[in-house]
């Protein structure tokens, strides 16, 4: 290919970042379809990018819901600055960076029988792996919870290869009231699983995996800790498991629940808070108050 300038090449490049569709799932999240071929190409479940809306714009860890050989799907909470700044970006759009694709891609066991349980924006990451599962001729069943049933995220895509779903919601709008554990503890009498996949908060993935601990049951959990360079020289995603250190970029995101010292990592997830919360105050975002 012969480039006439500079300038073409630039413009080469930002044809790769296209958004080619957004879609509001809630008034939390969207959806958003990039055209980022050479990143669509090599994925695989698991695998994630990070993200730059603008020049300066802070770099956004978010894993590949779907992709194509031309576009790969992100799912994204409007909750911190930058994803903020990320929503306000339109169709026909350009993001600054699409670098990926990330981590380690998911390792498939043969097990028969394996139950997902997803936790607000943790349906994004789970759905690939329990596509790929399904695929491979596992039954999958699902466990969703959200704040209300608003925030049942992909329900429809999943119903497409899921036996059996199970809702949880806050406020009771769907399925049980009440968190994701509550549902676990039901099926679990009547229901035997070779594995779990848990994606979620924090706190929900670790109280998932004692539970699960409980009925002798392996667990997988998909870590998502302050991530800046994706390549495992920041430290950053410092994810301490046995007593020694991984880092969620490079070792990751998927790790076996068990020894991860969850307790560590949500402590940690708040060393920004107050940077978070005066980024946001200057832009206009929120009130001080």
């Amino acid at each position: 290919m012969f480039f006439k300038s500079m300038n073409d090449i630039i413009k080469l490049g930002d044809s790769m970042y296209k958004i080619r569709r957004k879609r509001q799932l809630n008034n939390d999240v969207d959806l958003m379809v990039i055209e980022a071929p050479l990143v669509s190409k090599n994925t695989k479940p698991g695998h994630f990018v990070i993200v730059r809306t603008n020049k300066n714009s802070e770099r956004i860890p978010l894993t590949i819901v779907e992709n194509d050989e031309e576009t790969i799907t992100i799912i994204y909470q409007k909750l911190g600055f930058s994803t903020i700044e990320l929503g306000k970006k339109e169709e026909n759009d350009f993001l600054e960076d699409v670098v990926g694709p990330l981590g380690k891609a998911k390792v498939f066991g043969k097990e028969s029988r394996v139950i997902g349980i997803a936790g607000g924006v943790g349906a994004a990451p789970l759905y690939p792996q329990l596509k790929a599962y399904a695929e491979k001729g596992s039954k999958v069943d699902l466990i969703i919870g959200g704040k209300t049933k608003d925030h049942l995220l992909l329900l429809n895509k999943y119903k497409e290869f899921c036996n059996n779903i199970y809702i949880a919601t806050d406020d009771g709008s769907a399925g049980t009231k009440g968190f994701v554990t509550d549902v676990m503890r039901k099926i679990y009498k009547e229901n035997h699983y070779d594995l779990a996949i848990a994606i979620g908060p924090l706190i929900m993935m670790k109280n998932a995996y004692l539970l699960n601990k409980d009925f002798e049951l392996k667990t997988e959990v998909s870590l998502n800790p302050i991530m800046i360079d994706g390549t495992g020289m920041c430290g950053n995603c410092r994810v301490s498991i046995h007593g020694k250190n991984f880092f969620a970029c490079v070792d990751g995101p998927d790790f076996p629940a068990d020894g991860i010292d969850f307790d560590e990592l949500m402590h940690r997830q708040n060393y920004y808070k107050k940077e978070e919360h005066d980024c946001r105050l200057k832009s206009g975002d929120i009130n001080d108050q």
